[in-house]
């Protein structure tokens, strides 16, 4: 029987509505194109087209690269219809997964070097992000960006993995000066109270933009249904 159909298995399907690919260059394309924000094991990857051609939504064809053979994907009309009937559909929240951060989480268990270490690899993981995505952003502004006919809504997705990066960047810098003035045993320090109390208070005026959004919207709607 085919297995059900996951988030992976429509991201595959998308990628496979921008043109066919092998297996392999569909690991690819989930590395580079999505795997900032749908990161998942290659292993898996293998499965998901087998999966989609058992439902009916891509078909397989059999090519060769060289003397090695090799199994091209399409999607189907089938697949296309799938796809667009899932886009509208509820998402899950967005979920964090961060290493590092978990290391923070329980730093009392190490030493200060080795939250400052932490700290340090989350810094030079921002740069390299930067760097990487700088090339990106050149590349398309030079024409030479692939599939340059979906850049309106791959600026949408490259814009929040841009903030994503300055703000892990920035907290990174925040973090470790705020770590430098602590004692050897961190068991000693003192909590940033002031820290502390600016999320209180950045929480609860996003709390009062989002409601005045909201009451915003609620009267333009019935505005138009009175019209």
């Amino acid at each position: 029987m085919a297995g059900e159909l996951t988030t992976t298995s429509y991201a595959i399907l998308g990628l496979l509505a921008v043109r066919p690919w092998t297996t392999y260059e569909l690991a690819q394309q989930m590395d580079r194109a999505i795997g900032d924000f749908w990161p998942r094991t290659r292993s898996k990857l293998y499965e998901e087209p087998k999966k989609l051609v058992a439902h009916g939504l891509a078909r397989a064809r059999p090519g060769r690269v060289g003397n090695r053979p090799r199994t091209v994907y399409a999607i189907t009309a089938k697949g296309r219809r799938a796809l667009a009937a899932w886009l509208p559909t509820p998402s899950e929240a967005p979920q964090l997964e961060f290493e590092g951060l978990l290391k923070v989480f329980f730093a009392e268990h190490g030493s200060k070097a080795d939250l400052l270490r932490t700290l340090d690899e989350v810094r030079r993981w921002t740069e390299e992000q930067t760097r990487s995505g700088a090339e990106i952003c050149r590349g398309y502004l030079a024409g030479e960006g692939p599939f340059p006919e979906r850049l309106p809504w791959l600026i949408l997705c490259g814009q929040v993995l841009d903030d994503f990066v300055v703000a892990m960047a920035d907290w990174a810098d925040w973090a470790t000066d705020v770590v430098q003035t602590w004692p050897e045993d961190i068991r000693q320090a003192t909590p940033d109270l002031a820290a502390l109390e600016c999320m209180a208070r950045r929480n609860e005026a996003y709390i009062r933009a989002a409601d005045r959004r909201r009451g915003k919207v609620r009267e333009r709607s019935a505005g138009a249904a009175n019209d």
